[in-house]
């Protein structure tokens, strides 16, 4: 058999290949035409053209016939190029193989150039040309392939200016298969093209086959030819979403492929068994990379290699046949590492469609000011609140005292309250544990931590939040001071609101990504896990954040062909797992008003009332009757002027349509409206009980986000809205709005030092020390909570473990309208306990593994009703011989039931598989968007190529 290395061309016979596949976008007949009418004009004629027409109509086939070819073969539609070319191989005639395709349309010179390149080395087995762009032959489509250590192809030149730069580079491990002309002995004794490729790689193959056979692969850079990507050889050109998938699965394929074929035989089962492996490990760096399309070409390709194992023994077979050298002979022409960051790496300061992203200007800017100067109002607002070890007043509650607790109340399966609640945990519960797990070892602290920072963490989310508008720092400066100083926010750090206090400082973070969300991973795996924190702290503001994001996707397919969408579309994927098993098992059990209860401890707490008056108020951004505080202040003196504070930041919002940046305000004037509608509904909506007492919806989360509308609106107005010779008139504006935000906000930041405000040193727990220091050890301590109610009723509670907990409360029981078996049970077991006459209800407790009773105060003022059956229940509980008396304690008087007290009944196996299954799936959602929210050094130099502020312009990131 002949060698690579053994012949020269002698004759110049050159036999030409041919094939035609019409697959592309242009219609296949007219690049065919081209490309014969480029082969008529060689100055150097091919002496033998075959043509392979794959499929086509009899038009294409006609055009073929009549170019004059030896021979026109007809052959399947889905015939790849490998196989075409292997149906010519056996009448081969000539001492030279050109491979072309219907898109390749050589320079008349190219064919002369080649064939004296091969002439001139008889040592080498093929050459091939210079690939430029059909319509553009100043741009590089490939000239040479190289290829890493683990087999990644690396393009020398692809899309690259040609100035000549790579002219002098000769001696390549492989090149693009176009166009390349092989010498017809080494084509025969290296068995062509191997079809187990998939259309990629083929040239690369073949040139390390060649190696391996002794022979060498030239460049001759001299020699062009055009290309448009559009054919039947090679990758197609990336154009399109569904041409990006096919080319990553053709890539990974043949490189699976290439890995199994040149392994050694003893290590080629091993990359077979690391095929799945590699498939999981790549698609988690497609992830970090914020690639995510390119995974199910992945797995697909992973599910072809592992089955394909046929091509893979021919691909082995063949080499061994040909190959007479070493794997020393390759080492040297692969890609090093070096050389690979040097081909990958791009200029970042590049600008991309005319723009060029600004410096942040944090520090120059004054925003690290700012945060500090709101620390130090912190501070001085709240000077006692480091000295305390828990929070308490209002809805606040301490947190789980481990860290293993928090994430148990965050999970499917038996929750912290009532007899024997099983069922999904609310959303919230997890803000709640990721909390108080960044304070590990006192996970109490973590709110009161969260408290003192909340207003320099709220004016930093403001202040970036600020720099999607605009970029002058003085208007970036009254957002983030603004932010901070919003009424709803400053109430609800005075009364004790967690989730008001978590939503607010949410919103803005929300609001930078989520506006970059259609153009980058990066923000949309940011935005998706800030949706789901938002809809999980304020379940009301569900409606306004879909129709928001329903707007995005409608305006990213009409005003961006559909570009984007994908990356919309997976924004809402995480808040759907987290809320998932609570809707369904809201939806199966009648409670779907349930969903947009206020999560956490249901405490009704001072607001406005659901009519003309109250719906004023939340209009002007207030969400208290007592007008944020002024009328503490002013008891007896006129406050029909604090509303009022709010009108300019008001009249600068309405004032940004009618900018040039209208269509940015637009959009948040939307938003503003979404808030306000949101508030509106939510004062008049009562979906949740605090024992006896209904607690409406806290209309503050809608006002956070129509305050966060409206403070943008405000800025792209005083941005946008002035003419330069008017722009005093932008300071003035701003430093109003700033004073009389900064009025409004007098009361909430003098609440704490006045004695007004309902946040207080919380008791470390809600139960008496002598239950809480055996619920410290034992999680299963069961304790059955009685409250005489106004109306000589007596609310009843079971509490498991050390204490009520803010993670441990659930909507399942605080929205429920009609009584359960195990509410009907609760009742009963209450009603016994305060009857002296009732028998054995001790003992039932006992079989609940119920170990105390705590004889709670009513709230006060207490009623005289409230106050006979307190002592009514002292009475009856006193008389019981199955009882004995702890003590008076400061959360009531306390029993422990003398029984022996039965284990808490375990969770059933089914239900504990379940819940491990939904965190698993949760879990691994927010994996992958953290995966693509974590910024990486290609999509920091990616986010530099795009304006910082959105829609400057009506026309700007279309």
């Amino acid at each position: 058999m002949p060698t690579a290395t053994s012949n020269t061309v002698t004759s110049n016979r050159v036999h030409a290949i041919l094939v035609v596949r019409p697959d592309g976008r242009t219609p296949a007949a007219f690049h065919l035409k081209r490309t014969l009418a480029a082969l008529r004009e060689q100055t150097r004629p091919v002496d033998v053209l075959t043509i392979v027409v794959c499929g086509g109509d009899d038009h294409l086939f006609e055009i073929a016939d009549a170019a004059g070819a030896e021979f026109v073969f007809r052959a399947g539609a889905s015939t790849a190029y490998a196989a075409a070319t292997a149906l010519v191989t056996p009448r081969l005639d000539g001492d030279a193989v050109w491979l072309l395709a219907q898109d390749t349309a050589p320079e008349p010179d190219a064919l002369a150039r080649l064939a004296g390149a091969l002439e001139l080395s008889p040592s080498v087995a093929f050459v091939a040309p210079k690939l430029v762009r059909w319509d553009d032959r100043t741009e590089i489509a490939s000239l040479g392939v190289g290829m890493t250590r683990f087999g990644r192809t690396v393009g020398f030149a692809d899309d690259e200016l040609d100035q000549g730069q790579h002219d002098a580079r000769e001696d390549v491990l492989g090149a693009d298969v176009r166009g390349i002309l092989v010498r017809a002995d080494a084509w025969k004794q290296l068995g062509g093209l191997d079809r187990g490729l998939s259309g990629a790689d083929e040239g690369l193959d073949l040139g390390v086959r060649a190696r391996l056979a002794g022979g060498r692969v030239s460049l001759v850079p001299s020699a062009l030819v055009a290309t448009a990507g559009d054919g039947v050889a090679g990758l197609p050109t990336p154009l399109t979403p569904q041409r990006q998938r096919r080319a990553v699965y053709a890539e990974r394929v043949a490189q699976l492929h290439r890995r199994l074929v040149y392994a050694p035989a003893v290590v080629a089962p091993l990359h077979w068994l690391t095929i799945l492996p590699l498939a999981l490990w790549r698609s988690i760096v497609d992830l970090a990379r914020k690639q995510p399309g390119r995974i199910a070409a992945e797995w697909a390709a992973a599910a072809v290699a592992l089955v394909r194992l046929v091509p893979v023994w021919r691909g082995r077979r063949r080499l061994a046949r040909a190959r007479t050298a070493s794997w020393a002979q390759i080492a040297p022409l692969r890609t090093t590492r070096s050389e690979l960051r040097e081909r990958l790496d791009d200029d970042p300061e590049v600008a991309l469609g005319g723009h060029r992203r600004s410096d942040l200007k944090f520090f120059a800017g004054g925003g690290a000011w700012l945060v500090l100067a709101a620390l130090a109002v912190s501070v001085a607002t709240f000077p006692a609140l480091l000295a305390w070890p828990v929070l308490g007043g209002g809805a606040l509650q301490p947190l789980a005292t481990t860290v293993g607790q928090l994430w148990d109340d965050a999970m499917y399966g038996q929750r912290a309250l009532g007899i024997d609640t099983i069922g999904p945990a609310d959303p919230f519960a997890a803000v709640v544990a990721l909390l108080g797990s960044l304070w590990a070892w006192a996970p109490s602290r973590g709110l009161v931590l969260l408290w003192v920072l909340a207003l320099p963490l709220a004016a930093l989310g403001g202040w970036f939040a600020s720099t999607r508008v605009t970029e002058r720092a003085s208007l970036r400066l009254l957002g983030g001071a603004v932010w901070a100083l919003a009424p709803t926010f400053l109430v609800a750090l005075t009364q004790g609101r967690p989730t008001g206090v978590i939503l607010h400082l949410l919103l803005p973070w929300l609001f930078y990504a989520g506006a970059v969300a259609h153009r980058s991973w990066a923000g949309a795996g940011a935005a998706s896990i800030l949706l789901a924190g938002v809809v999980a702290t304020a379940p009301s503001l569900a409606p306004a954040m879909l129709v928001t994001w329903v707007g995005a996707v409608l305006a990213a397919v009409i005003l961006r062909a559909g570009r984007g969408v994908a990356r919309l579309i997976w924004t809402l994927i995480p808040s759907a797992a987290l809320a998932l098993p609570l809707v369904w098992n809201a939806l199966a059990n009648g409670q779907a008003w349930g969903l947009v209860a206020d999560p956490g401890v249901p405490w009704a707490g001072p607001q406005v009332a659901a009519d003309a008056a109250g719906r004023a108020l939340l209009a002007a951004g207030i969400p208290t009757p007592d007008l944020a505080g002024w009328t503490t202040i002013l008891p007896d003196g006129p406050t029909w002027w604090v509303p009022l504070l709010t009108v300019p930041l008001a009249l600068l919002a309405l004032a940004a349509p009618l900018t040039q940046r209208w269509a940015a305000g637009i959009v948040l004037l939307v938003v503003t409206a979404l808030g306000l509608g949101t508030a509106f509904a939510a004062v008049g909506i009562s979906v949740a009980f605090a024992q006896s007492i209904t607690v409406p919806l806290w209309p503050g989360a809608g006002l956070s986000l129509a305050w966060l509308g409206g403070l943008g609106g405000a800025l792209v107005a005083l941005d946008a809205g002035l003419a330069p010779r008017v722009a005093l008139m932008r300071g003035v504006a701003a430093a109003l709005v700033f004073a009389a935000t900064v009025v409004l906000a007098v009361p909430s930041l003098t609440a704490f030092t006045r004695g007004t405000a309902t946040v207080a040193d919380g008791p470390a727990s809600t139960l008496p020390a002598f239950v809480a220091a055996e619920g410290r050890d034992d999680p299963d301590v069961g304790t059955i909570v009685l409250t005489p109610q106004a109306d000589a009723g007596v609310a009843a509670q079971v509490v498991w473990g050390a204490s009520e907990t803010i993670g441990g409360q659930t909507t399942l029981l605080s929205t429920r309208t009609e009584p359960t078996p195990q509410d009907t049970e609760l009742a009963g077991l209450a009603a016994d306990l305060v009857t002296p006459s009732s028998e054995d209800v001790v003992g039932q407790l006992a079989a609940r593994g119920i170990g105390f009773i705590l004889l709670a105060p009513s709230t006060q003022p207490e009623t005289d009703a409230a106050r006979t059956m307190r002592l009514s229940a002292m009475t009856a509980l006193g008389q019981r011989d199955t009882l004995v008396v702890v003590g008076d304690t400061a959360k009531g008087e306390l029993w422990r039931v003398v029984d022996e007290i039965a284990p808490r009944p375990e969770e059933a196996a089914s239900v504990s598989i379940l819940g491990r299954w939904v965190a698993f799936g949760q879990l691994a959602i927010f994996g992958i968007a953290l995966l693509l929210a974590v910024p990486t050094a290609a999509s920091i130099r990616e986010a530099r190529r795009t304006p910082r502020v959105v829609g400057p312009h009506w026309q700007e990131g279309r």
